[in-house]
């Protein structure tokens, strides 16, 4: 569990980071009254990696909570697809997260010399559902029969 927001924080450091120029034009469009609270985060140019990022862990939590054989898929699905949903920090911060998560997957798998159902096909299954998502796709594509319409 610490290694999730472990790899969210330094992610989004790193994107401000790489994306310095950017700021400027965004700040010219976020100084606006109107704005609120996301005013200051649209200044630095943050708003949509974060929002995004918040739709991966709702999405992530959901599935948790749900606990519903074969909708790892859909849940990948919806995240991405509410994540890019906000915009292109949404999409990036999408696709930052989802291939962290599947390349810690990978590693970890290495690390326990066995198989934990998590190998290379379920990986690249994950990623095309992780695309699907970005791309605005609907995400009911992946959702399995019967998991409860709460999600």
């Amino acid at each position: 569990m610490k290694l999730f927001p472990g790899l969210l924080f330094c992610s989004l450091v790193l994107g401000v980071s790489g994306q310095w120029y950017s700021f400027v034009s965004e700040a010219a469009q976020a100084v606006l009254p109107d704005q609120g609270q996301f005013c200051v985060l649209r200044l630095l140019g943050m708003s949509g990696s974060i929002s995004g990022a918040w739709d991966m862990w709702r999405a992530y939590s959901d599935m948790r909570e749900a606990n519903y054989k074969n909708s790892d898929k859909y849940f990948h699905a919806r995240g991405n697809y509410d994540a890019a949903q906000r915009g292109p920090g949404g999409a990036w911060a999408a696709k930052v997260i989802s291939d962290a998560r599947e390349n810690s997957q990978r590693i970890t798998d290495r690390l326990k010399f066995g198989d934990s159902g998590h190998g290379a096909e379920d990986s690249k299954a994950d990623q095309a559902a992780n695309e699907w998502g970005r791309s605005g796709k609907d995400p009911n594509h992946f959702r399995p029969a019967g998991l409860p319409d709460k999600y």
